[in-house]
């Protein structure tokens, strides 16, 4: 009866360990996606607001994830590249 207990605990030990395993990547991942689909919608407005001027920044999946990993910051930098290069 106790090795049956002990075995139960046991069991119950090994699903957290594995659940924590693979759910910390998952939100890891959730949460690039969620910020480089943010950073699109920051890439569109920036188009959207420099139509008028003439300014065009390029909607891909690495400008993309560029903003969506670094932010305004990330923005300001496409923005700087984009200005120098033309």
């Amino acid at each position: 009866m106790d090795t049956n207990i002990i075995t139960f605990l046991a069991c119950i030990c090994f699903i957290f360990i594995f659940g924590r395993i693979f759910i910390v990547p998952f939100k890891k991942i959730l949460k690039l996606i969620i910020n480089s689909v943010l950073g699109g919608l920051t890439i569109y407005i920036i188009n959207l607001i420099g139509a008028g001027f003439g300014f065009h920044i390029g909607l891909n999946i690495f400008t993309s994830i560029l903003v969506g990993l670094l932010g305004l910051p990330g923005a300001v930098c496409l923005i700087i590249v984009k200005l120098l290069i033309g």
